[in-house]
């Protein structure tokens, strides 16, 4: 008896930030465990497809460059996804470009969310709700299925054997022992921790401690200026030295992740990784929360009339007084610690 035919390969299109790529893995997972023999492709931004190297539910990474050739690379892309003869083509932003790469794939199906422009050549449209507690892996796992209410799947990453030894290599300051892992940037300024504050952290954690700065190449000056206004020991710049898996394997061994609220957060939800994520002008309302086994949320102990000022944040606080982040204290981040290493 002939074996059956595989299933139609489905397409995912997730072209906006890193965390935004993390956070759609969760999908990986779900069509694993419902659709194991459904071939995935998934379409990215040049700049991204390391986070999907070796994924073991992934068949092909298409990659667009947004930067150098944006429209022209378009025009190939579309011909490249008609030509792949997918059955379903699932865009996961509300974007214009993103929607005509769905719309006119020759897909029988044709998925995105309502406020997409180009929703009304879909086949399925999926409300896009921001707020009311719903987090974006739920939002996202609507789109193959409307009716899921199931449990939130995380979102999962796969460092190979060479980024497991590139972690390996990193944490060599550490001599085998504990550590702690502080990512202090983000692209939104409202985002990010203030430097000062970081610094008052520096100072405050427990010196047995390294703490290694972790961050991509455009993150490496602020590291830097961090190492070097810090007079506390053991602390190592890692800026720009390890790829995205590389560095989510190394948070993985962290006792401790302090980030923002950012593409790190979710590198630690990826892997499981322990992480303290501080919250300035943006609310875990929004959906966004880390989703590691343990995760913590720090923020401004008071409510602000202000908070939250927007969905992404600003490049500068809107008042000038950036309250939402000068206001939030260094013993909060030193509680979620001692927590964590009783939890260890």
């Amino acid at each position: 008896m002939p074996a059956a035919a595989a299933p139609p390969a489905l397409l995912l299109i997730q072209t906006a930030f890193i965390g935004d790529v993390i956070l759609a893995t969760a999908l990986l997972e779900f069509l694993h465990r419902t659709e194991p023999t459904t071939p995935i492709d998934f379409l990215v931004r040049q700049g991204n497809e390391g986070l999907l190297k070796g994924h073991p539910h992934v068949r092909r990474v298409l990659v667009w460059d947004k930067k150098k050739a944006k429209y022209r690379g378009l025009r190939r892309l579309l011909s490249q996804i008609r030509a792949g003869g997918y059955g379903r083509v699932v865009t996961l932003q509300r974007f214009a470009s993103t929607g005509l790469l769905t719309a006119f794939s020759g897909a029988p199906e044709r998925i995105g969310f309502d406020k997409n422009p180009l929703s009304f050549r879909f086949t399925r449209v999926v409300p896009h709700v921001i707020g009311a507690g719903v987090h974006e892996v739920a939002r996202n796992l609507h789109l193959l299925d409307p009716a899921y209410a199931g449990p939130v799947v995380p979102p999962r990453l796969y460092p190979s054997a060479a980024d497991e030894a590139a972690a390996a290599r990193a944490a060599a300051p550490a001599a085998g022992g504990p550590y702690l892992c502080l990512a202090p940037t983000s692209v939104w300024f409202t985002k990010q921790f203030p430097e000062a504050q970081w610094l008052k952290l520096l100072a405050a954690l427990p010196p047995r401690y390294p703490v290694f700065l972790l961050g991509g190449p455009p993150d490496t000056a602020a590291c830097q200026r961090l190492l070097e206004q810090s007079a506390r020991p053991g602390v190592v710049n890692l800026s720009g030295k390890l790829s995205l898996l590389a560095s989510a394997a190394l948070m993985r061994g962290a006792v401790l992740n302090y980030v923002n609220d950012s593409a790190p957060m979710h590198l630690c939800s990826a892997v499981g990784a322990p992480v303290c994520a501080v919250y300035c002008s943006t609310v875990p309302y929004f959906g966004f929360g880390p989703l590691s086994p343990f995760s913590r949320i720090v923020e401004v102990p008071e409510a602000l009339e202000c908070r939250p000022c927007g969905l992404h944040g600003h490049a500068a606080c809107p008042l000038g007084h950036f309250r939402c982040a000068h206001s939030i204290e260094t013993r909060q981040l030193l509680a979620v610690l001692a927590e964590s290493e009783v939890v260890r």
